[in-house]
């Protein structure tokens, strides 16, 4: 692989796989798609490259089930992990998934020590919690992507209830991924209105209550898996961020040392993310009712860090 920046994303499943698309379509760079899977990876990558001469896209894809081929990557998708099983409770899935996410963070390590991790296995805010302190990177190299599709999620059932554009409305979302984020109204616009004039509360609380159940609302709909379209776009949004150091602002998981009161933990913030990963935290006054939520988002996840004992 030439010059071209290089991503790696490990985990070919739905999210790994569609997060490769996005990457390849958007041509941020060659990419490596790693599975443990015989076949899966290599069949996808395969099938993805046959797509670039219709799409146009010139960017190298390569499928593996090692990871020799994710030497010196500069930014790295982990996706992998297991969904829930019937039985299993959430502390099996919590040590299960801890397990395979240092395997994975030894393995990239090794190889791309300059690298930033985006993490997007579940759950979120604990896993992103076992990288830090696995890879023993510095904070602003590991990242957590949950904000951008819970905010992603809250901006689409905005523009649906006032019938505009996707692109005029911005949703604000902090907090840990699942039932205690903590949407906030008042940040939320639509071409820089606030919502809160646009919208009755009524409305508005049935929105954020929805953006809450928003995985969950997909999961029982298909069934047989759970959602890979936006929070694939979503990881892909940050990592072109960061590859063109465009100094996005983003709601993402971040470890904070004292930032909204939090010290030690990764907790969903408004985040700059460029070249160097997150160069800023963005830190904004809270009313007491929002500061009361985002507390309860971070114990929620200081309970699953304390089960790892890390």
């Amino acid at each position: 692989m030439g010059a071209r920046k290089k991503i790696t994303v490990v985990g070919a499943g739905n999210v790994g796989a569609t997060a490769a698309h996005w990457l390849a379509a958007k041509e941020l760079g060659d990419v490596a798609l790693v599975d443990i899977v015989e076949g899966v990876p290599q069949g996808k990558g395969l099938d993805l490259a046959e797509a670039a001469p219709i799409e146009g896209f010139d960017v190298r894809l390569i499928g593996s089930n090692t990871y020799d081929e994710t030497d010196n990557s500069d930014v790295v998708i982990i996706t992998a992990g297991l969904a829930r099983k019937p039985g299993m409770s959430r502390d099996d899935l919590l040590k299960t998934n801890a397990d395979i996410v240092s395997k994975v963070v030894d393995e990239v390590v090794r190889r791309s020590p300059n690298t930033i991790l985006i993490i997007v296995s579940n759950p979120l805010d604990a896993m992103c919690q076992v990288a830090l302190k696995r890879s023993g990177f510095p904070k602003h190299r590991v990242i957590g992507m949950a904000g951008v599709l819970d905010s992603a999620r809250m901006r689409c059932f905005l523009a649906e209830a006032l019938d505009v554009s996707v692109e005029n409305v911005t949703a604000f979302v902090l907090g840990g991924h699942g039932d205690t984020m903590v949407p906030l109204p008042r940040f939320s616009t639509c071409a820089g209105i606030p919502i809160t004039e646009l919208l009755p509360k009524d409305k508005i609380d049935a929105i954020v209550k929805r953006t809450a159940g928003g995985g969950a609302e997909i999961v029982a709909l298909l069934k047989t898996g759970s959602a890979y379209y936006a929070p694939s776009a979503a990881a892909v949004e940050m990592t072109e961020s960061i590859l063109k150091d465009k100094k996005k602002i983003l709601p993402c998981a971040a470890y904070l040392e004292g930032e909204y009161g939090v010290n030690g933990l990764y907790v969903g913030v408004p985040c700059k993310l460029g070249a160097r990963g997150l160069e800023q935290i963005i830190e904004i006054n809270l009313t007491a009712e929002e500061r009361i939520a985002l507390q309860k988002s971070a114990s929620a996840v200081q309970e699953l860090v304390d089960v790892l004992g890390i």
